[in-house]
């Protein structure tokens, strides 16, 4: 079964947010677990490390190389919240937020950028990285990022600010 892509595009005073969604059957807190400890992020995107007080290093174990990332960390609020903003060639804004609903969390996925290029690249990566963390909390098969792209590319490259 191939993915459905989900993205929707706002604007920002800054640019725009590509932002993704996804429920999962869990309190906030465990969730936030999957996103903040180290063991658990490495079941979905990659275990990290701390560099110094406010940026960490990770290892993205499902990209081809496992190329290291590092990350200052912007906001930090348990367990509602976090943002952070790699701090390699390129830099990307990311913040995550967690709203318990009706026994469910929904994670809410904002990557900032100043302007559309690219985004038949970087959303099908997220929709990717969603489905994984889902996949590692529900015990079923990781996806294959072959099933995203480059078949979500055309829908991420044809969004619109709604």
């Amino acid at each position: 079964m191939e993915p459905t892509p989900t993205g929707t595009l706002r604007c920002t005073d800054s640019g725009f947010a590509l932002e993704l969604t996804r429920t999962i059957a869990a309190s906030r807190e465990d969730v936030w677990a999957s996103l903040t400890e180290s063991p658990r992020t490495a079941l979905w995107f990659g275990p990290w490390e701390r560099i110094s007080e406010n940026s960490v290093r990770v290892t993205m174990r499902f990209e081809e190389g496992e190329p290291a990332s590092d990350m200052a960390v912007e906001a930090c609020e348990p367990p509602s919240r976090l943002a952070v903003r790699t701090i390699d060639e390129i830099q990307w804004q990311l913040e995550v937020r967690l709203d318990e609903r009706d026994g469910s969390t929904v994670v809410v996925l904002v990557h900032s950028c100043e302007s559309t290029d690219g985004l038949g690249d970087i959303g099908p990566g997220w929709e990717y990285y969603l489905d994984m963390l889902v996949a590692s909390r529900n015990g079923t098969p990781l996806p294959n990022f072959d099933d995203y792209y480059p078949a979500q590319q055309e829908y991420f490259s044809s969004l619109r600010p709604q």
